[in-house]
């Protein structure tokens, strides 16, 4: 299957990710054991039900797409994974051990980073100094010290200045790393929100909805920067995404969830032949 069948990107997933693997850069990935369990996770606000009683894991090295109708309680369910949302009910394992409840900023230290639906960047700051934040969680030297920009503090910020300057080249963003991120088009700001996530070095990666309002174009630059992060960097990636060329062609497992609740859970090829995912979601004509 190509993505060119469904959102009409012009190269299929597939030989994106064979020209990643075949880079000099690229990682061996490698699926392995899980790295995030969620078990019959229940989330309400009120008498609303958000979630109801879901349960999935994730592999580490993975591609993991969340999918269903708007409302279906993807968002909430990223939420709950880093720490935005507390679920009622439920339990959560990360990288073997039982997660209570937490901060997104404690869950950030932990090695989970993410962007958001609708792009969080600050627009007045250039495309270097808002990457630059997404090193808050390796930084160690104090206010005054930085301030002063002396000693430990200066060769800090020095290294973490390698850092970001890796992850612009990674991106191919170096011709605006100057430039305030507020007069950039739209898929050059989602690219940097992308970067900001990374340059934290994550374990794993959420991402929420990366490719919305996107033309062709942009869709296809995501699709392969999302498939070079999880190749080459080895990452674990957890996938909200409306464009199911994209979903199919680039996750290697999807759950499916309507009106907060999972519907479908298995590969690309099992849940597109799931009878109950394509009445709610799919339709006959996939």
């Amino acid at each position: 299957m190509t993505s060119a069948n469904h959102a009409g990107i012009a190269m299929p997933a597939d030989a994106v990710r064979a020209q990643a693997q075949a880079s000099p850069a690229a990682g061996t990935r490698r699926i392995g054991d899980v790295i995030l369990s969620l078990n019959n996770i229940s989330l309400a606000f009120g008498g609303v039900k958000a979630l109801t009683d879901i349960s999935f894991d994730v592999r580490e090295h993975e591609i993991r797409a969340i999918i269903g109708p708007n409302g279906a309680g993807k968002s909430s369910m990223l939420n709950v994974i880093n720490g935005v949302y507390h679920p009622q009910q439920g339990s959560i394992v990360f990288d073997g051990k039982p997660r209570r409840a937490m901060h997104p900023a404690q869950i950030a230290h932990q090695g989970i980073a993410r962007t958001f639906q609708n792009i969080a960047l600050f627009k007045g700051m250039t495309v270097l100094d808002n990457i630059m934040t997404g090193r808050n969680t390796k930084m160690r030297s104090g206010l005054l010290a930085n301030a002063l920009w002396w000693g430990p503090a200066r060769r800090e910020e020095i290294a973490h200045r390698e850092k970001v300057e890796e992850v612009i080249d990674f991106l191919e963003i170096q011709h605006v790393r100057k430039t305030p991120v507020g007069r950039l088009p739209y898929g050059l700001q989602k690219r940097v929100e992308l970067a900001r996530a990374l340059a934290a070095e994550p374990r794993m990666l959420l991402l929420d909805e990366p490719m919305a309002g996107m033309n062709v174009e942009e869709k296809q630059d995501m699709c392969r920067f999302v498939l070079d992060v999880n190749d080459q960097f080895g990452t674990t990636i957890v996938l909200i995404e409306h464009d199911m060329g994209v979903v199919m062609d680039i996750s290697d497992r999807v759950v499916v969830l309507d009106y907060g609740k999972k519907i479908g859970d298995g590969t690309p090829d099992e849940v597109m032949n799931n009878p109950d995912v394509i009445k709610a979601y799919l339709g006959t004509g996939h």
